[in-house]
C-alpha cells in the first residue's frame, strides 16, 4: 500500500511517516516547511526520513491545488491518506487568523478533492483537536458532546474540517476519520508546547510564564501512543450502513494537574522553574480530558505512556539534540 502523508516534517507527520516506514510501507510525505517555528527542526526530521527506502518526500503546500493535483497524477496509486499538515496553535490564531483559513480550511478542501479523484483511495484519515470542545464543562470529553460553541479560530476551524469530511462522506462514499488530538508531547515535538517551552527555559535559567495561575490540568499524550492510534485507526475503514465516516478522540484517558507536569520536568532536569504565575490567555481553556472508548473499541487504542516516563523520555531528546 502508499501512503500519502502530509505535514512529514511536522512533529506527528514525522512520527508517523517513521512507523509507516519500519512495517515496509511506501510512503510519500509532503510540507512546506514553513516558519511558524524553526524550520531547522524540520530539516532535522526530514534528514532521518530521507534516504529511508519507500520514503518520497514533495516540497509543496497543501493549499496550493495545482501542486496537489499534480502529485495525485504523478501517484495514483496512494491508497492511504494521512493529513496531518495544518496551522496548529490556539494563541497564533489570534496574531495571524489568515494562515488558519489558508492552511486548516483551504488545504483541507483541497486534500479532500485529491482523495475524492484518486481511485484507489481507501481512507482519509485527518487531524482534528481537543480544541473543538471550547469551554464545555462535562469531563471526560466525549465524541459525542456539542462542540458548537468554539473558543478559538483555531478550533473553529478544526470543526469546520469534521464538517466538510462528512459532507465529501455523504456525497462521494470516501471513508474518513477525524482523530481528536490531546496535548501531544515527545521526543522532536513542536518548540510552541508546554513542554518543550518550560524545558527550554528551565535549562536556560529562564522564568516559565504558567496560565490562569497554575490551575489548568491537560491530558498529555506520549507521541508513540499517538503515532501507534494513527497507524491503527488508517488501518481500520468505516464500514457498515450509513455514511463512511467516523471521529474519535485519541488521548492518554488522563489528565493531569499542569504544576505537576512541571514538577516532573524538574525531577527530569534535576532543576527547579522559576515560574510567574499569569491570568488566562483568551482562546485557552481549563482543562482537557479524553474520554478515549470508541477509539479502544473499534481499532484497540490503548495509550502507555505516563508523563512519568514521556517527559523524562523528551528530556533526553532535547539534550541531546540541543547539546545542552
Amino acid at each position: 500500500m502508499t501512503y500519502l502523508v502530509t505535514g512529514a516534517a511536522g512533529f506527528i507527520g514525522f512520527h508517523v511517516c517513521q512507523k509507516l516506514l519500519d512495517r515496509g510501507e511506501t510512503v510519500i510525505g509532503i510540507d512546506n516547511v514553513n516558519d511558524y517555528y524553526d524550520p531547522s527542526l524540520k530539516e532535522a526530521r526530514l534528514g532521518r526520513l530521507s534516504g529511508r527506502p519507500g520514503f518520497e518526500f514533495y516540497r509543496i503546500d497543501i493549499a496550493d491545488r495545482a501542486a496537489v493535483e499534480e502529485l495525485g497524477s504523478r501517484h495514483p496509486e496512494i491508497t492511504h491518506i494521512i493529513h496531518l499538515a495544518a496551522q496548529a496553535g490556539v494563541r497564533y490564531s489570534l496574531v495571524n487568523p489568515y494562515a488558519y483559513t489558508h492552511s486548516n480550511i483551504d488545504g483541507h478542501i483541497v486534500m479532500l478533492e485529491l482523495a475524492r479523484h484518486l481511485k484507489r483511495c481507501e481512507h482519509f484519515v485527518y487531524a482534528s483537536s481537543s480544541s473543538v470542545y471550547g469551554a464545555n464543562k462535562k469531563l471526560p470529553f466525549a465524541v459525542e458532546d456539542r462542540v458548537d460553541n468554539p473558543v478559538s479560530l483555531y478550533a473553529a476551524t478544526k470543526k469546520a474540517c469534521e464538517l466538510m469530511s462528512h459532507a465529501y462522506s455523504h456525497l462521494y462514499s470516501i471513508p474518513t476519520t477525524g482523530l481528536r488530538f490531546f496535548t501531544v508531547y515527545g521526543p522532536w515535538g513542536r518548540p510552541d508546547m508546554s513542554v518543550y517551552l518550560f524545558t527550554k527555559a528551565i535549562l536556560a535559567g529562564k522564568p516559565i510564564s504558567v496560565f490562569n495561575n497554575g490551575d489548568m490540568m491537560r491530558d498529555f499524550t506520549y507521541i508513540d501512543d499517538i503515532a501507534g492510534g494513527v497507524l491503527a485507526t488508517s488501518d481500520h475503514v468505516p464500514g457498515g450502513e450509513g455514511v463512511p465516516y467516523r471521529v474519535y478522540n485519541i488521548g492518554n484517558h488522563r489528565s493531569e494537574p499542569l504544576m505537576r507536569m512541571i514538577s516532573v520536568i524538574e525531577e527530569a532536569l534535576g532543576k527547579k522553574a522559576e515560574i510567574v504565575f499569569e491570568p488566562m490567555q483568551p482562546g485557552d481553556v481549563k482543562e482537557t480530558f479524553a474520554d478515549i472508548e470508541a477509539l479502544r473499541h473499534d481499532v484497540g487504542f490503548e495509550p502507555a505512556t505516563p508523563i512519568d516516563v514521556g517527559i523524562p523520555n523528551f528530556v533526553r531528546w532535547y539534550r541531546e539534540f540541543y547539546q545542552v
